[in-house]
């Protein structure tokens, strides 16, 4: 009698672990999977950390250099928000467990939370930028009806300038360079800092994945020297350039573009 009920406690515990298995696959995807992996990269790893350190070590060496020159305008900064100077991986990694990718909708509630974390190095070097008299300036493509909440994580993290008149919101255009030149119109644009090319020129705008290659060999001299770059693994234009922009894809349907353009052998 008790080899019968060791047997058939084992047997219902198998079936139990079987009849919850769809449940778990919701999230077994490509594209769910990577971000999730990417996220750990950026949560975890202290190569990350480092690459982060070395952008605005960088950032640092090219602005000293500036300092030195002259200027007809007030100088300013420009950066970009996410994966720049705020990090965004907890809801990256919230909605990968649960098979989602971005949504506009849960992407508000998160970021009305006001709970983002800095990016390593970001906090230090803008607050050195802004005690030698550089304006900074966050040219961002999250909404208008993101400012409080935006103002607020900036505020709590100790960013300097965080002001409204220096937060630069979306409004009607994603494409930042019409901001970018009415900024220019009153200082000098001494530094672009962001995590998609589309921080720093209109060159890659809604281009194809080949022509962001190509432009980006043509800019290559302003890389560590206008143009300060951050590592984003989980998205980005990079990621939307492979779907044509095409922001309606299934998860099902990006997974079969990912597999389309990965090398083997």
């Amino acid at each position: 009698m008790k080899k019968y009920f060791i047997i058939v406690a084992v047997l219902t515990v198998g079936c139990t672990a079987a009849r919850q298995t769809p449940a778990t696959t919701a999230s077994q995807n490509i594209t769910a999977n990577g971000k999730l992996f990417a996220s750990l990269f950026q949560q975890r790893a202290a190569e990350y950390r480092a690459l982060c350190y070395q952008a605005f070590n960088i950032a640092k060496l090219r602005l000293d250099e500036t300092l030195t020159q002259t200027h007809t305008k007030p100088l300013a900064v420009v950066t970009d928000i996410d994966e720049t100077v705020l990090d965004n991986s907890p809801y990256d990694v919230k909605q990968s467990l649960v098979g989602k990718d971005y949504e506009q909708k849960s992407w508000e509630e998160w970021t009305a939370l006001a709970k983002a974390d800095t990016v390593p190095g970001a906090r230090s070097f803008l607050k050195y930028a802004a005690s030698k008299g550089v304006r900074i300036f966050y040219l961002t493509n999250r909404a208008e009806a993101e400012r409080k909440g935006t103002l607020t994580n900036l505020v709590q993290m100790d960013f300097p300038d965080a002001v409204t008149e220096q937060l630069i919101l979306k409004g009607t255009i994603s494409s930042k360079e019409s901001r970018r030149q009415t900024i220019a119109e009153k200082y000098e644009i001494v530094m672009l800092m962001g995590d998609n090319l589309g921080d720093f020129s209109s060159l890659f705008d809604k281009k194809t994945a080949e022509e962001r290659l190509q432009n980006t060999s043509l800019s290559s001299a302003e890389f560590g020297r206008k143009f300060i770059v951050l590592p984003n693994p989980v998205y980005g234009d990079w990621e939307n350039s492979l779907y044509k922009y095409n922001y309606n894809l299934t998860p099902a349907q990006k997974d079969s573009v990912i597999r389309s353009v990965l090398k083997s052998y």
